[in-house]
């Protein structure tokens, strides 16, 4: 039996947003001042549905990301492809390093690519590797050279190392990497018979260690983001349900030693609700993050989603809470900061009156925005049609400033774009 990793690992993400958001209609013209589509996927051999974020190379020119369907696979999805690794240069020129095939190689590779000095990518597939998981393959950790050739590091067994990886990896200065896996680790958990899931580490020999398998109480549960690492190899993430008085999410620590700890359990209400999205840090210890639900109420059921900051203390506050007008709604994605210390990022939905895009959730079809210190938002891009639909990855910031990213749907062949952003 074959299992289509889309529908399974974003089945909670849509269950979520049908539940919890109605949203108010803006009224608000769509722009896409200032952006620009550099590729629009075509569904073939060049990809279709980027969901993962953007990489720049080695030599900072060329960016690198991946699609979860199309190009030459056969072994999943019917006809539609098991994903690509492809690079895209300043200009637009697109094309395919690899094709997943399906099978031990991996199925769909997800998250943002880790590319050392070398220029070797490294990343996770969200299934394949295997004959675990139904038959289908629970993920794996992959190399991909710069000649093409793909390397399984690492094929998840969907027991307790953990199952079906979402999010991209960081390393240590020893060549380390670490992640997440949203399902399998602990079954004896109130996940049952799926796992909460993990986080581990992949040591360059290839054994991999379950750093902390999640239970599904206080401590959180389906961790989807990744992490990331200080200088003092501390980990910080988030899982997007869990946490104390409501199943509303965490952001949590595991130190160098090994502890765990929760940083910050979401209340579901003002505060934020369901962090889907890794975090990013400033250099004071500080942590930003989303979620993709709570925050402002009146406007959303259950809320349209915030920015966040938790200190190293554990305090949050809450730096906007969007409205689902043209200011957007939901964001799946996590941001970035300029040295300024703006905040960008995108959200799912809402933005306006977007052509072609009311639907269940209501309208709009996601945004680009811009945050300032002082907690003042402005678009820069509203999406729609051919400009892209429904970004859900986080941005990539160029070395002159222009923001670049995807959206999974809309473009030419609405199947996705990679798109530039000029401030």
């Amino acid at each position: 039996m074959q299992v289509d990793v889309r529908k399974r690992n974003y089945r909670s993400l849509a269950g979520t947003i049908v539940s919890l958001c109605l949203f108010t209609l803006s009224g608000v013209a769509p722009s896409v001042a200032g952006e620009k589509v550099m590729h629009a996927f075509a569904g073939g051999e060049d990809g279709l549905t980027p969901f993962g974020a953007l990489a720049v190379g080695a030599h900072g020119k060329n960016m690198y990301g991946g699609t979860e369907g199309g190009g030459t696979g056969t072994g999943c999805y019917g006809d539609t492809g098991c994903g690509t690794i492809y690079e895209i240069t300043p200009t637009g020129l697109e094309s395919v390093l690899y094709s997943f095939q399906g099978g031990a190689d991996g199925i769909s590779p997800a998250g943002k690519p880790l590319i050392d000095s070398s220029g070797n990518l490294f990343g996770v597939t969200a299934g394949g590797g295997g004959n675990g998981c139904i038959g289908y393959g629970c993920g794996t950790i992959y190399k991909l050279a710069p000649d093409g050739t793909e390397t399984v590091l690492y094929a998840f067994q969907g027991q307790a190392d953990g199952s079906f990886p979402m999010s991209g990896l960081v390393a240590d200065a020893n060549g380390d990497l670490f992640g997440t896996t949203t399902e399998g680790g602990n079954y004896g958990s109130n996940c049952g018979s799926y796992g909460c899931g993990t986080v581990f580490e992949l040591q360059p020999d290839g054994k991999l260690i379950t750093l902390y398998a999640f239970q599904d109480e206080s401590d959180g549960t389906t961790p989807p983001g990744g992490v990331i690492i200080d200088s003092a190899g501390n980990l910080y993430g988030t899982a997007q349900g869990g946490g104390t008085n409501c199943d509303c999410g965490v952001v949590f620590e595991i130190t160098a030693g090994g502890t765990y700890a929760v940083l910050y359990a979401f209340q579901g209400g003002s505060d934020g609700y369901s962090p889907r999205a890794g975090l990013i840090a400033d250099t004071a210890g500080n942590l930003y993050g989303t979620t993709i639900s709570g925050g402002d109420t009146k406007s959303c059921t259950g809320g349209c989603g915030t920015v966040f900051k938790v200190t190293p203390g554990g305090h949050e506050t809450v730096l906007y809470g969007f409205h689902a007008g043209s200011d957007g709604a939901n964001p799946v994605a996590g941001v970035i900061r300029d040295a300024k210390g703006n905040i960008y990022g995108t959200t799912w939905l809402g933005g306006g009156r977007g052509k072609g895009c009311k639907n269940l959730f209501g309208d709009g079809c996601g945004t680009v925005f811009k945050l300032t210190p002082k907690g003042e938002e402005t678009v820069l891009v509203h999406f729609y049609n051919k400009h892209g639909q429904f970004p859900q990855a986080s941005l990539l910031l160029g070395k002159n400033g222009e923001l670049y990213g995807t959206t999974t749907e809309g473009g030419k062949f609405k199947q996705g774009v990679v798109f530039k952003v000029k401030k």
